[in-house]
């Protein structure tokens, strides 16, 4: 209608309709696979044909896998035959006393022959090094640069001596493992190669090459190893292995490569110095000396979760199979799954 002052209001309104489009309405073709009794006996079938072989072929290379483990935290003090708690006590004294000798000889025997590169690693248990202080307790941007020397934030308590900083600083490089392992065959050196152990991005990144220890374990109480001051933080490979913080409490750590084969029944003499403190936690300190094969080291565990899953899944195909054959049901009509398709009329 007219209004007074000679203009027309427009009654339509805008219409907020979407505008339609297959892919909003969902019409768009798409499989739509119907789970019919063959299909689901084909699909266990295949899963189990397919993991056995794979778990098989995984415990077979583990099983190709020679190690020698030895434990010698317990093995490489004087004996104590008293009460357990003096005892536990005698020998954190004993390894806290820096005049006494810790030398410690061990012998293997090689089960089979160990073909070259054969690796030496250490292994602790009941050893947290995923504790939320402890893994907190470092600065990378310090490792990183030399002109990030005194940013030693997140670092207590080993942070500073005197108002001077400590490079590397924090309580995972303080408490650095430092026992250490000569080995020999026939009274000749068996040469270990502690080169390339390391994380390549840990000595091209994070760690800088003009980065040098300074004020590193020069108060008491000393945690482990000590560091040359003139290596550069990101060649010191044993410090870069320990500071790749592992998720349980039992774990290894690569100590270095043997790189000439041992034969069977060859006598292997390992010295040692037993010097890292596992004795106030009560703590197990391990040797491991193993081959690898494609899937790495001695593991079980992915070859029997392979058999496991693919044993679970040929019974229920069987099982299905077994049903079906002895009490077939007919099919209900698949149209009844969509609400725009009509069913077939009897």
């Amino acid at each position: 209608m007219p209004s007074g002052d000679g203009s027309t209001k427009s009654s339509t309104k805008t219409s907020t309709k979407p505008k339609y489009s297959r892919f909003t309405q969902q019409e768009l073709p798409a499989c739509k696979p119907i789970l019919t009794p063959g299909l689901v006996m084909a699909a266990f079938l295949i899963l189990g044909l397919a993991f056995i072989p794979i778990g098989l072929s995984h415990l077979s290379a583990s099983d190709s896998v020679v190690q020698l483990i030895d434990r010698y935290d317990e093995a490489c003090i004087p004996a104590d035959n008293s009460n357990p708690e003096e005892a536990n006590g005698k020998r954190i004294s004993y390894i806290q006393d820096d005049k006494t000798d810790k030398t410690c000889t061990r012998n293997f025997t090689v089960p089979q022959k160990m073909k070259q590169p054969i690796f030496v690693y250490y292994q602790l248990d009941e050893f947290y090094q995923n504790h939320r202080r402890y893994v907190r307790s470092r600065n990378d941007q310090q490792y990183g640069s030399a002109s990030a020397e005194r940013k030693t934030a997140n670092c207590d308590p080993e942070a500073e001596v005197n108002g001077n900083p400590i490079v590397p600083c924090g309580l995972i490089a303080w408490s650095l493992f430092n026992d250490t392992y000569s080995l020999s065959r026939n009274d000749v050196a068996l040469p270990i190669n502690k080169n390339g152990i390391a994380w390549e991005s840990d000595k091209t990144s994070r760690f800088g090459s003009d980065v040098y220890p300074k004020n590193f374990q020069t108060r008491s109480p000393i945690g482990g190893g000590k560091l040359n001051e003139k290596i550069p933080l990101n060649q010191q490979e044993d410090l870069l292995v320990w500071m790749r913080t592992a998720t349980l409490p039992s774990f290894r750590k690569l100590y270095g490569r043997i790189e000439t084969d041992l034969e069977e029944n060859e006598i292997i003499k390992v010295v040692i110095q037993n010097n890292y403190n596992t004795y106030t936690f009560s703590g197990k300190k391990k040797l491991v000396i193993s081959t690898t094969t494609w899937i790495g080291g001695k593991n079980d565990f992915l070859g029997r979760v392979y058999v496991t899953v693919g044993g679970i899944c040929l019974l229920i195909a069987i099982t299905y199979i077994i049903f079906y054959l002895v009490k077939p049901r007919p099919l209900g009509d698949p149209a009844y799954l969509s609400w725009n398709k009509v069913p077939a009329s009897n």
